[in-house]
């Protein structure tokens, strides 16, 4: 069954063909990065008129990378939300109008769920495409880190959910892209603070960790007041970050990610010790920093589960491939509820 994935939530124009929920057949995107970089961040206005540009010639694209017709297309699965509101209009719109046209089935996939499925894409399966194949075993425990939201989610089965942590403020990804414009690292700022860190000293600096009520949920806004109020202390409260030295950038960039990846997997162990899961999941656009990934494989090492991250770093950021194979489970799982095409409509506050 080939499902194709339309992906517009934020400033990436994304399509995507995949096959029985793991198999990418094509994977096309494309990316405002360069535009966005001018203004240090995405603009809602700029990404909306990009995709509208962008999404026809994309959709061609991904199509014709998969060898695939609308023939071959069995169902169709878009994101409505969260996201960018005038991001999300676009691709709810072309996806339901093409769904109209070409009289196929309309399946909303909310974001974070679909970042869940970045790690089925391009895993072994059983041949009857269902979880029972050699790579996954329910329950699993699942971090979404990624620039808007992060989520520590119980999967008990395809379409079976329970959300047991979440952001109370800032997310990780929106904190490195913060704190890498004071740092002067420029955007995005995942990858520029992990190359600048390469050099630094993870504990150069005593940075917090926010302790809540909820020991699952995540702040990361102190964090981000904390390296403020660091920088300052050392180049004055008028700092330029043009002139901040390179070895200072450096030490600040590796005890930044340092603390990050400490909180996230702290709240991976604590969640693992009460709900003990067959597997551990990290997705996500942040799930791509190999300290993370370290960090995670260290701690989680002496409790012999399974830990797994998308197998490739196109399948972390917001890619359609994810959509698409998150759209193919919730069809096999309510085959009757998106039988019929019918409208698609964006919400910035999808609710999980």
């Amino acid at each position: 069954m080939r499902i194709l994935g339309i992906e517009t939530s934020c400033d990436e124009t994304a399509i995507a063909v995949v096959e029985d929920g793991h198999k990418v057949l094509s994977n096309a995107i494309a990316s405002q990065i360069d535009i966005h970089q001018k203004t240090g961040g995405v603009v809602p206005e700029v990404a909306a008129r990009e995709h509208i540009i962008n999404i026809i010639p994309v959709i061609e694209q991904a199509l014709k990378e998969a060898n695939s017709t609308w023939e071959d297309i069995d169902a169709i699965a878009a994101v409505p939300g969260p996201g960018l509101i005038s991001a999300l209009i676009t691709g709810s719109l072309t996806a339901s109008t093409i769904a109209l046209i070409k009289q196929k089935p309309l399946i909303p996939v909310h974001h974070i769920l679909a970042h869940i499925y970045g790690n089925w894409c391009d895993r072994k399966m059983s041949a009857a495409g269902e979880n029972n194949g050699e790579d996954f075993n329910f329950p699993i425990l699942i971090l979404t880190v990624s620039g808007g939201h992060n989520d520590l989610v119980l999967m008990k089965d395809h379409g079976e959910f329970e959300l047991i942590g979440q952001s109370r403020d800032d997310a990780a990804g929106e904190a490195f892209d913060k704190v890498a414009k004071l740092l002067g690292l420029g955007y995005p700022g995942g990858p520029a603070i992990q190359k600048a860190a390469e050099n630094g000293d993870k504990k150069a600096f005593p940075l917090p960790k926010a302790k809540l009520d909820n020991p699952y949920d995540f702040s990361f806004s102190g964090l981000k007041t904390a390296v403020l109020y660091e920088v300052q202390s050392h180049y004055g409260k008028e700092f330029d970050p043009e002139k901040l030295s390179s070895q200072f950038v450096a030490d600040m960039a590796a005890t930044f990610q340092q603390t990050v990846s400490e909180t996230l997997v702290d709240n991976i162990i604590k969640a693992y010790d009460e709900y003990r899961p067959k597997e551990i999941h990290i997705a996500g656009g942040v799930s791509a920093n190999l300290n993370l990934r370290q960090h995670a494989e260290e701690k989680l090492k002496p409790y012999n589960v399974p830990l797994k991250y998308p197998k490739k770093i196109a399948y972390c950021t917001d890619n359609a491939a994810m959509v698409a194979s998150c759209g193919y489970f919730m069809y096999k799982k309510n085959q009757a509820k998106y039988s019929k095409w019918s409208n698609l409509i964006p919400s910035a506050d999808f609710t999980f």
